[in-house]
């Protein structure tokens, strides 16, 4: 038995850390000679910290990564503002509580994050297979053959099942057939790529301009622990043709007039084309499609890498499941939780590009994902008659526990846990007695008097006849006031 997946960014990556922690074999291929060399995906939402908290590689990214830095807006070498995400926001500062440990998004180049996935991968007995592209996919009732150069030389690769994550180019997705619907804004390019820069001072996202106009700016980010600064400028197609670093060189002249910021040591660029599109299906048989080989869209409002990952945190504790017995119908709930999910991000980012940094009176836009849900999919179940602000699909919020332990600590690992309230607490809305069913990725799978009814929707069969695909743990939680006094550990029957 073994699944292939094919593209070691973090989709890819991260898949491959759910799948080697279950102890599923995996192959992890991707057609390039090394990781990603470049920040590109720099933002760490406060959903996907909570997802690397799980993983076992948050403090590895919290050590390498920092806050996100003030915006700060010169004319010339004039400041004429300085303000925190959160305001350019039009949201409150974000604060630490029990239910919501990591607040805030957090500042990592991307090549560090896929370095940490990569480092977890391989302590966990796993591999990434280099210079190796998938060149063709044949299924069969059984299995999928994939076909691949490794080198050069033509290989076939027997599995149980295909993942693709190779980017919004995606080889498995065109050799599928599957529809990309969308558009391509044909006359946006952005310049996006990693520099050294001397002559400017502070750490912040540097929005530099001639005149104080932010929708003409050169934008240049503060890297965490190294000299590079991220860069992102809109170009005219002309600009975007074979660019170099006297090309980046002239473009900051002409956008921001300065002399004193001398750009060196060119790094990485990429030519980033304004792509909003989204696949019509999610799975064909034995094949899955995630991260940005099933929807891509602006990187305004940081939402890419963060849904890639979740996609992936979401199909992994499946696919292990149906490795290890479980109905193969288990994966359908993939695409019906994970699609909806692609098609918001898909608006939310097509907006904040609009507004591209201009304020605004409408609605704040909520980045944090902590509001993502299942709700109404097929693995939400709730038999309450009147139900709470906390249901079935949601997040399950984190909690402080008497001990001073949390109850992300209870959750985190590959098992499914039941916690029975003595009342509410905060995030936890519930009635003496009422149990909640939180799944191995965090989202509360039920809600009620027995929610072990959901393992007979995961797992098949009915009483006396499951298999332990899912591991579960429990805990009673005696409540008083609105804190948690006692937790005990209960036998799983």
């Amino acid at each position: 038995m073994t699944v292939v997946i094919a593209g070691a960014g973090p989709t890819g990556l991260t898949l491959g850390v759910e799948l080697a922690r279950r102890g599923v074999p995996c192959r992890l291929l991707d057609r390039e000679s090394g990781l990603f060399p470049g920040s590109r995906g720099k933002g760490l939402q406060p959903r996907t910290l909570e997802v690397f908290d799980d993983l076992g590689v948050l403090d590895a990214v919290r050590a390498e990564g920092m806050p996100f830095p003030n915006f700060r807006l010169y004319s010339g070498t004039e400041i004429v503002w300085e303000r925190p995400l959160h305001e350019m926001l039009g949201i409150e500062d974000p604060q630490v509580s029990p239910s919501v440990p990591y607040p805030k998004p957090w500042l990592i180049p991307q090549w560090r994050t896929d370095r940490i996935l990569h480092d977890r991968f391989l302590a966990l007995g796993g591999k990434v297979e280099f210079d190796t592209e998938v060149t063709g996919v044949e299924q069969r009732a059984d299995g999928v053959t994939v076909s691949v150069l490794r080198k050069g030389i033509p290989e076939r690769i027997e599995a149980d099942y295909l993942v693709g994550t190779d980017g919004g180019r995606s080889t498995v997705r065109k050799l599928l057939g599957v529809g990309f619907a969308g558009e391509t804004h044909d006359t946006e390019r952005t310049l996006v790529g990693d520099v050294k820069a001397r002559g400017l001072h502070g750490v912040a996202c540097h929005l530099i301009t001639h005149a104080g106009d932010v929708t003409k700016r050169f934008s240049l980010w503060n890297l965490p622990n190294t000299d590079y600064y991220q860069f992102v400028a809109a170009v005219s197609p002309q600009d975007a043709d074979e660019p170099d670093l006297d090309t980046l060189r002239r473009i900051m002249l002409d956008r921001t007039g300065r002399t004193d910021i001398e750009l060196h040591d060119l790094r990485w660029i990429s030519v980033y084309r304004i792509n909003v599109r989204m696949v019509d299906r999610f799975r064909v048989g034995r094949v899955l499609l995630a991260g940005d080989a099933a929807h891509v869209h602006s990187s305004a409002s940081g939402q890419g890498l963060n849904t890639s990952v979740q996609d992936a945190y979401n199909l992994g504790w499946k696919l292990a499941a149906v490795m290890g017995g479980a109905p193969d119908e288990l994966l359908d709930s993939y695409e019906a939780e994970r699609m909806p999910v692609a098609a918001q991000v898909l608006g939310l980012s097509t907006e904040m590009h609009r507004r591209n940094f201009r304020p605004t009176t409408g609605a704040a836009p909520a980045i944090h994902q902590l509001d993502i849900t299942y709700r109404g999919g097929p693995l939400a179940q709730d038999d309450r008659a009147e139900k709470g602000q906390l249901q079935a699909g949601d997040r399950a919020p984190d909690g402080m526990l008497p001990d001073g332990t949390r109850l992300f600590d209870l959750f985190r690992g590959t098992h499914a846990t039941v916690l029975t309230f003595g009342g509410p607490i905060e995030g936890y809305d519930l009635a003496p007695g009422v149990e909640v069913l939180v799944r191995p990725d965090g989202h509360i799978g039920a809600v009620g008097t027995d929610v072990r009814q959901w393992l007979r929707l995961v797992e098949g069969g009915g009483p006396g006849d499951l298999l332990p695909r899912v591991d579960v743990r429990s805990y009673a939680l005696e409540v008083a006031g609105d804190r948690v006094h006692r937790v005990t550990a209960q036998h799983q029957p």
